[in-house]
């Protein structure tokens, strides 16, 4: 998952992005809703992690103006406001979920899987084309019920194709869900973790749209 982090305390910041990381997941950190506002413009994410007292304007507020504009990416409101009368505010603004600090960083993945997957429209958070599955919560892939070990890129890569399958991603989207804005990308990145995917799970299943992209294909 591409996750954004909208949090002005820093030290909550910074924790959620390198435990966000270290549990597999590419996350990019902004202290404003302002700042919020103009990366969600730039950039896909998969779901947003959001405090409410910012700096510049109060989330909810922000995340109000947000689906009125037609963002429609999954929000976990992240929040020491525990009221039920605000709980159902920010649920009527277009929060999808809350959790109230303190928090334990596995729940807040948990929820962001469960957020993703019905944003989807899966019933289950694993992910299966033919004989391939990968399951986002674990990391585990395997391939006709054999497993694979493969990458933290390589995953990402991978879950990215998994979740449009058929569709062509060029190397731009595909750099957007590896890399956080802080990271240097070469420009083979993406060759490369394809190249090493297809050394791992077959040559035949990665195809490649000359000038556009890659894109999933049924095993032959």
């Amino acid at each position: 998952m591409h996750i954004l982090i909208v949090e002005d305390d820093r030290l909550v910041g910074d924790g959620l992005q390198c435990g966000l990381e270290a549990l597999g997941q590419t996350a990019d950190w902004v202290q404003s809703a302002g700042a919020a506002e103009s990366a969600l413009d730039l950039a896909a994410f998969d779901a947003v992690v959001l405090d409410l007292g910012l700096p510049d304007e109060d989330g909810l507020t922000a995340l109000g103006r947000w689906r009125r504009q037609g963002k429609d990416v999954p929000v976990l409101v992240l929040t020491a406001r525990d009221a039920v009368p605000e709980r159902i505010q920010g649920l009527n603004k277009g929060a999808d979920d809350y959790l109230t600090k303190p928090f334990d960083l596995e729940e807040l993945v948990a929820r962001l899987h469960s957020l993703v997957r019905r944003a989807s429209g899966r019933s289950s958070n694993v992910m299966r084309y033919g004989a391939l599955v990968f399951d986002p919560t674990t990391l585990e892939v395997t391939l006709e019920d054999r497993p694979i070990s493969l990458s933290r890129r390589e995953l990402a890569v991978l879950e990215a194709l998994m979740k449009q399958p058929g569709r062509v991603l060029s190397s731009e989207q595909l750099q957007n869900f590896l890399y956080g804005w802080s990271e240097g990308v070469e420009s083979n990145a993406v060759a490369v973790h394809v190249h090493n995917l297809r050394g791992k799970l077959g040559g035949n299943l990665i195809e490649t749209v000359r000038g556009l992209g890659y894109r999933l294909k049924e095993s032959s």
